[in-house]
């Protein structure tokens, strides 16, 4: 019964003080950050792909897959920018299960949250040094991501987390792009209510301090599809979709009016093959309709070496330990495709 207080954990200037980012990893990061608001904000025309694992389940093959994903990125420069999806803390919807890399920074061992904390710091650092890309993470702990806030060029708030007040009023003092992804219900009108209070300034209390946010205009939407009463999926990718998420945009305030689509999750009901033909699907509308070529900004992807998803411990490098993922093969496929299509 009860909590048991196992210890402080390193402060945030502690750990960066450990683990520090360079002059020229920062000068990466401020030029990424440009390229990537101004997708967003409409000063540029790249479609934006974030790709990667479901979940940053071991350094090495992340590395080798974000080594590999550098390589076309920097082929298909000219139409996308690609980022990498490096997700080191993974939701769980009945709280059981492998929680992610910061909570166990190897998938087999005991949690060590000091270790998991220097273990996803370390991992973002390699992937800029060794990869020359930035990346997105999610924000399930809103006070644990000023562990990498000086490293992240893209994040994501969750459907089971954008209705807190505590995600939404942080992401309003974040200075990079940050997605709002639908509630499991799939309902809009809440999205975009978390996009609205993202993109505005607030007061309240943030890692025991008083903290003033100037609100974040790049704070958009992300489709991923819900499910009804009874559980079963309910996608929202569709053009029908699509043209409703813009008119329900275009009746509000709100700055920079984006969404990203998530290919997967209740879109694509873990169906991993599937986000093949969604993005198609996406692309194609966008394609039909002028103001869904403005507004669909790009689309989320899970993929990884290997292709499907093995058990924890199942010992196959680069095969998720969660959610089922794309392989590299249908991956790079799918990447020059994008990039012929947008």
């Amino acid at each position: 019964m009860g909590m048991k207080f196992n210890g402080m954990l390193p402060s945030p200037i502690e750990i960066k003080a450990e683990f520090p980012i360079t002059r020229e990893l920062t000068a990466l990061k401020e030029e990424r950050d440009k390229q990537i608001k101004a997708v967003f904000s409409g000063k540029s025309d790249k479609f934006i792909v974030i790709i990667g694992p479901c979940s940053a389940d071991r350094e090495d093959s992340v590395l080798e897959y974000v080594d590999r994903l550098s390589m076309i990125a920097d082929e298909l420069s000219e139409r996308l920018i690609v980022i990498p999806r490096i997700y080191t803390n993974k939701p769980r919807t009945t709280g059981e299960g492998y929680k992610g890399m910061l909570h166990q920074p190897r998938p087999d061992d005991t949690p060590d949250l000091r270790a998991g904390i220097a273990a996803i710091r370390r991992l973002h650092l390699r992937v800029m040094s060794d990869c020359g890309l930035t990346a997105a993470d999610e924000m399930l702990y809103p006070e644990n991501r000023s562990y990498l806030d000086d490293i992240l060029s893209y994040e994501a708030v969750g459907a089971r987390s954008v209705e807190d007040q505590q995600h939404r009023l942080t992401a309003s003092g974040m200075d990079i792009p940050v997605g709002m992804k639908n509630p499991t219900s799939g309902d809009f009108t809440v999205m975009l209510n978390s996009v609205h209070a993202a993109q505005i300034p607030h007061n309240f209390i943030y890692r025991g301090c008083d903290v003033t946010t100037d609100g974040n205009e790049y704070a958009h939407v992300i489709l991923r599809g819900g499910v009804d009463k009874y559980g079963a999926g309910i996608p929202n990718y569709h053009y029908e979709d699509l043209m409703r998420l813009h008119e329900m945009y275009e009746k509000t305030n709100l700055k920079n009016k984006a969404a990203i689509i998530d290919a997967n999750h209740s879109n694509s009901g873990k169906h991993y093959k599937e986000q093949l033909r969604i993005v198609g699907e996406v692309l194609h509308s966008r394609n039909y309709s002028d103001a869904l070529r403005t507004l669909v900004k790009g689309v989320m992807v899970e993929s990884y070496i290997e292709e499907g998803c093995q058990p924890l411990g199942g010992g196959i490098f680069g095969k998720s330990i969660t959610d089922p993922c794309l392989g590299w093969t249908d991956t790079e496929k799918l990447l020059k495709e994008i990039a012929e299509k947008c």
